[in-house]
This record gives structure tokens, sequence and C-alpha cells, in this order.
């Protein structure tokens, strides 16, 4: 009976969630470009930046929410994909979510049928505290380079 209860409270605080991130997304960006930058191509676009936002799903609520962003370090196009190698921008920096952050956009992107393969700059390291950084080296799902 108790797992039943837990797992409604999840389901109905996931749904919640989504529902404002989707608010926020939409408050931020032009909902029609992105389907537009969604449906193209990435070796058709220009800025890639924008195309990879707005491939991102609920993580990038708190990228704008918070005043963050990403930024293009290395971007290679190989036989099985895009390899990304990615920076955070703005208030992500010293953000103590960071490291969620992370875990989503690269989640997120890697769901891409063109994207095999999301990094993070090792710079990015750099940005936390000692224990912040030892946290997201031990149990962080995302490669530095």
């Amino acid at each position: 009976m108790d797992d039943d209860i837990l797992e409604q409270y999840r389901r109905e605080a996931a749904a919640a969630m989504e529902v404002e991130a989707n608010r926020r997304i939409a408050e931020n960006s032009d909902p029609m470009q992105d389907e537009l930058l969604r449906n193209k191509s990435l070796t058709e676009v220009d800025d890639m930046v924008p195309a990879l936002l707005a491939r991102l799903g609920q993580v990038r609520a708190a990228l704008d929410g918070h005043g963050g962003g990403i930024a293009i370090t290395d971007s290679q196009q190989k036989a099985d994909g895009f390899h990304i190698v990615l920076d955070l921008t703005g208030a992500c920096l010293s953000c103590g979510a960071a490291p969620g952050t992370l875990e989503g956009v690269k989640n997120d992107l890697e769901s891409d049928k063109e994207i095999s393969k999301i990094s993070f700059c090792s710079s990015l390291l750099d940005t936390f505290d000692e224990l912040g950084r030892e946290f997201i080296l031990a149990h962080g799902k995302v490669d530095f380079v």
C-alpha cells in the first residue's frame, strides 16, 4: 500500500514538474521556431546552439530560468553521428544543481538520432568546489574532455 501511494505521488509530482517546465520554456522561447529547429538536421543549421536548445526537454527550463546556457567547444560529425563537447554558460557555472543539469543535457541530446556523444569541457570542473568536483566525477554520468 505504501509503495502505491509513493508511486502515485511520484507520478503526480513528475506531471506537475513537466507542466511547469513547459510553461517556463514557452515563456523564454518561440515554440514554432523550436519546432522548426527540431525538425531540421544539425548539418543544415548555421548556429547549432539554438538547435541543441530546441532538442532539450525539461532541463531547458532550468537553463533558461536560471540565466544559464550552453556553448559548443567542439563538434565533429562522425560515422555514428555528432560528437559534441559543451560548456555551461552564465549562472549555470556556479549552480549547485549543475551536475544534474549536465546529466539532463547529455541524456536529452543523446536521445536525438543525429547525436551520438555529448561530453563536457573539462574546464567546467574548475567551477565546482572540491566536494562538487568529487561528487560529479564519482557519481555524475557525464564525461569531461
